[in-house]
């Protein structure tokens, strides 16, 4: 991890300080002389939200939350955004660790740790320089007396899990092949504890996984399906919690080539479903949560080699339904399907599935949220809508009528691949949805997954998206 978070049991007047507080009888008399102290009303009264006293050996920031004492989601994000402004000060200082004081409540002194934590990521793995750019800032103390250490252990786990995620996919295409990417996995279950097994084209082939053989048909490089597992002795659940995350490392469009300028720039971001899912399953069994949980990833590029499919092939997928290809371009449907399909022999309690499916979802509400829709009760709905909430990773859900499956009828097979000029997101979810049989949720992340400028703690190009999601239904869960 490019950064440590610990509990800390007093705040050293050696060490780089941030106060967080939200009047001034919070404010750590004890670390500011008369003086200091006195600049600090003084600003305050001036409502000025970031005080900054250099005290020669150390930086002492003074951070004013207001509405401190509410806990609801929109506080919260305004806890971890105050925490990222903060990130490029402490770096400017040369700092290497500093220490959060506060009496405020856990739930905003996490939030905005979890913001610093998460803004001072970088991935500098192929900067030649890389040394001169690297952030100072290493350590992140947290000094409160009602903070737990499991609770700062958790979110140590989060933070860990969406580097990790965000390095899978700013990873370039030269390097993070199908194989490669089940590499990592297996890298990241070892670290972490859970299990990881990564099938072969030729294991591929004999479970009939038609859709991911034919989108990896143009490609010199053999497809994978990964298949992670994390089941504790103590897991509250006895049917699990299957994650399935789109890992089309790289897509061209293949036949159906993408048009340039800027529209295949970054499809090196097309498996941010894949490492989102096994994101989620890297913080759920470090945080140790006690629940089974398995997450399949199939995996290739999308690539228009001399024999890629093409428009018109009609392809049989593992189920054994056929498909009518309109548009290679519509591959991640098609590799999804397959494992949606083998999730059913798995006797799942719910199916929770990310991919970066549709531009039409990206179009629809932007980098601001998730495009949800699927089949599961009001229950569980509201659950994954509290969560989205909780780590500002909201949930606009679309409907997935069943007019909608009249768009994919196929005049030659049982389905067809694209639905039409309208409802492109829906008609997408709504084709997944044939090749399952259990309580489903379809998560397209194409908006947020990877933005190319910076956008607070979220950063710029790979964003981790769907991995706090994930970690954070699954622990309201096994409350």
């Amino acid at each position: 991890m490019h950064i440590t978070i610990a509990q800390q049991n007093t705040a050293r007047k050696t060490e780089h300080l941030i106060a967080l507080v939200s009047t001034e009888k919070e404010i750590p008399s004890d670390q500011f002389s008369k003086e200091e102290m006195s600049y600090i009303r003084k600003e305050m009264k001036d409502k000025k939200k970031q005080i900054v006293i250099n005290q020669y050996k150390r930086l002492a920031i003074v951070q004013v939350l207001t509405n401190a004492d509410a806990t609801d989601y929109v506080n919260m994000e305004a806890s971890r955004k105050a925490g990222a402004t903060l990130c490029a000060r402490v770096n400017a200082a040369k700092a290497n660790h500093v220490t959060i004081s506060s009496s405020l409540k856990n739930e905003v002194v996490l939030a905005f740790a979890e913001g610093l934590a998460l803004s001072n990521y970088q991935f500098l793995k192929y900067k030649t320089k890389a040394s001169s750019e690297k952030n100072s800032l290493k350590t992140i103390g947290i000094h409160h007396k009602a903070i737990t250490k499991s609770e700062i252990d958790y979110l140590k786990a989060v933070c860990t899990a969406v580097y990790k995620s965000r390095d899978l996919v700013n990873e370039p295409p030269n390097f993070l092949t199908a194989v490669e990417l089940g590499n990592q996995f297996m890298k990241m279950g070892k670290e972490a504890g859970f299990s990881v097994t990564v099938l072969d084209k030729e294991e591929i082939t004999k479970m009939k996984m038609g859709g991911l053989l034919s989108v990896n048909l143009g490609s010199i490089e053999p497809p994978t399906f990964t298949i992670m597992e994390y089941k504790p002795a103590n897991a509250v659940n006895k049917k699990p919690y299957v994650l399935v995350g789109k890992g089309v490392v790289y897509d061209t469009g293949g036949m159906s080539l993408k048009p340039t300028p800027n529209s295949m720039d970054s499809m090196k971001c097309d498996m941010a479903g894949g490492a989102a899912v096994g994101g989620a399953m890297y913080a759920i069994a470090k945080a140790k949560l006690p629940v089974h949980v398995i997450a399949l990833v199939p995996a290739t590029d999308n690539r228009p080699d001399g024999n890629a499919y093409v428009p018109g092939d009609v392809i049989t997928m593992m189920s054994g339904k056929t498909v009518e290809v309109l548009n290679t371009d519509a591959e991640g449907r098609l590799i999804l399907a397959d494992a949606l399909h083998h999730a059913k022999s798995l006797k799942p309690e719910l199916v929770l599935e990310f991919s970066t499916l549709t531009g039409a979802a990206a179009a629809a509400i932007g980098q601001y949220g998730i495009v949800s829709m699927g089949k599961v009760d009001d229950a569980t709905r509201a659950e994954l809508e509290i969560a989205g909430n909780n780590v500002y990773e909201r949930l606009a859900e679309f409907p997935m009528w069943d007019e909608y499956d009249d768009l994919l009828k196929s005049d030659i097979a049982d389905l067809k691949n694209i639905g039409g000029p309208y409802g492109g997101a829906i008609t997408a979810g709504r084709f997944l949805l044939n090749f399952t049989d259990y309580p489903y949720m379809h998560f397209d992340i194409a908006g947020p997954a990877f933005i190319k400028g910076n956008d607070s703690y979220r950063g710029k190009n790979g964003t981790g998206t769907g991995v706090r999601l994930i970690v954070e239904f699954i622990k309201n869960r096994v409350k």
